[in-house]
């Protein structure tokens, strides 16, 4: 076997020795020293005297830490090259999410109608676009979406020059996001999913079937997941979608109001409870998942991964299909939460792909 080779003189065994990792944490701090004397310094008074560190402080010092804790370890294991590739992954991104939160949500369905929505020509107005775009014919939805988002925010730099295709492109979100047969097309995507209110008690969508006289329940056949043996079905979701979830998080920590961490509280102090009885207490470790979000939406997943690992070292166990504490005393009560676990779980799966 190859002996790993780490940089500033340690070996892959100083990493599980105490000596090892105070001479490790020495060459960060002396990193962070020469790149960021400020921050090198607010981590050492934190340091000195950790108990007198406020909670928001705490995460903020945490938060810009992040870069450049990602960018000492991706020179510790040499690979620097990658870390910044996954990097540029997430900017490329980056317009799918400012587009869907300023132009899809705030302006092209706003006011619309389902009704509405449907007596729109979406093919047609897609068939427009593909044109205004230079799409090449049968491109994949998640492609055609960064595409659409990528155009979109380019002519609104400009919008008096480009109120014709703007115009297009807000009737064909508005087709995409409320209407069934724009939903179909895009169900793969996250461009036009909107957060919809919740039912509490009708949570999963079904549809009412007869059969041989009798009445069923069943889920939609889109939704519908086929077996074949007893592989897993569900490998979560992809970056995109990751990236989706953490950009609909507000990051809340800011305002103290990060209760997928703390629990949701009552005026008396005690944890409040679902309309199912259920405790909402938020994580059990109190993971500092907000800033976990933010970090991760920035582009950072080293970063984010470490900020995981504060209070949850062995994240590996928790997240997606495995806890969900944290989803269920998210601050969107009223309407879908942010999906807590998927974005710790691809931030891990993100990170070993290294």
């Amino acid at each position: 076997m190859t002996n790993l080779v780490l940089q500033h003189g340690l070996s892959f065994a100083d990493l599980y020795d105490r000596d090892g990792l105070v001479r490790l944490d020495r060459a960060f701090v002396a990193r962070l020293a020469e790149t960021d004397v400020g921050l090198h310094d607010r981590l050492m008074t934190a340091r000195r005297d950790p108990e007198a560190i406020e909670r928001l402080e705490d995460s903020n010092l945490l938060v810009d830490l992040a870069p450049h804790l990602e960018d000492f370890v991706g020179g510790l294991f040499g690979i620097e090259s990658e870390v910044r590739e996954l990097q540029a992954r997430h900017h490329e991104l980056a317009p799918l999410y400012s587009v869907k939160r300023l132009f899809v949500q705030r302006r092209a369905v706003k006011g619309v109608k389902e009704a509405d929505a449907v007596a729109i020509d979406g093919p047609g107005l897609a068939r427009d676009l593909d044109r205004l775009m230079g799409a090449p014919p049968g491109e994949p939805i998640p492609q055609w979406e960064r595409r659409y988002a990528e155009h979109v925010a380019d002519w609104l730099e400009n919008e008096a020059g480009n109120a014709e295709a703007l115009d297009i492109a807000q009737r064909y979100a508005a087709w995409a996001t409320l209407s069934p047969e724009g939903g179909r097309k895009h169900r793969r995507g996250v461009l036009f999913k909107v957060p919809h209110r919740l039912d509490m008690h009708h949570l999963v969508p079904v549809e009412t079937v007869e059969r041989d006289g009798v009445t069923m329940l069943r889920l939609p056949e889109d939704d519908w997941r086929r077996r074949d043996g007893f592989a897993l079905t569900d490998r979560g979701t992809d970056l995109t979608g990751a990236l989706d979830q953490a950009n609909y998080c507000i990051w809340c920590h800011n305002q103290g109001k990060d209760s997928c961490s703390k629990g949701l509280k009552e005026k008396d102090g005690a944890f409040k409870k679902s309309v199912f009885g259920v405790t909402l207490a938020g994580c059990p470790l109190e993971e500092k998942i907000s800033e976990m979000n933010l970090v991760k939406a920035r582009g950072n997943s080293l970063g984010a991964l470490a900020i995981v690992a504060v209070d949850n070292p062995i994240c590996a166990a928790t997240g997606h299909r495995i806890c969900n504490d944290c989803m269920k005393a998210c601050i969107y009560q009223r309407q879908e939460p942010v999906d807590i676990p998927q974005i710790e779980t691809r931030t891990l799966k993100d990170v070993l792909a290294l």
